[in-house]
C-alpha cells in the first residue's frame, strides 16, 4: 500500500490474515527478506495494514500488500478424533 491504509482497509486486512494464519513468500525487495518459498505464520497486522510474520527461518519481517508478493495457505482441517470404542470394531 504506497498510502495510508483506511481503518475498513485494515480491518479487511486483519479479518483476512489473523494471527496464525500460515503464509509463503514469493518476494519481497528488502535485502533482508527470507528466501522465496518460505513459509511464516502471521503475528498482527499493524494500523499500517503491514502484516508481522515470523519466518520459518526465524526471523521476523513484515510483509506490505500491494508492494509483496505472497501467498495465503489453505487452512488445515481438524481431524477428528475416533473414540476408543470405535477403535475397537
Amino acid at each position: 500500500m504506497n498510502q495510508r491504509p483506511t481503518r475498513e482497509q485494515v480491518e479487511f486486512l486483519r479479518r483476512q490474515y489473523p494471527a496464525g494464519t500460515r503464509v509463503t513468500l514469493h518476494s519481497m525487495d528488502d535485502p533482508q527478506a527470507p528466501p522465496p518459498g518460505t513459509k511464516g505464520t502471521v503475528s498482527y497486522v499493524d494500523d499500517m495494514g503491514q502484516i508481522g510474520v515470523k519466518w520459518d527461518t526465524g526471523s521476523s519481517l513484515s510483509l506490505i500488500p500491494g508492494e509483496d508478493s505472497f501467498s495465503k495457505e489453505p487452512a488445515l482441517e481438524k481431524t477428528k478424533h475416533k473414540r476408543s470404542r470405535d477403535l475397537e470394531r
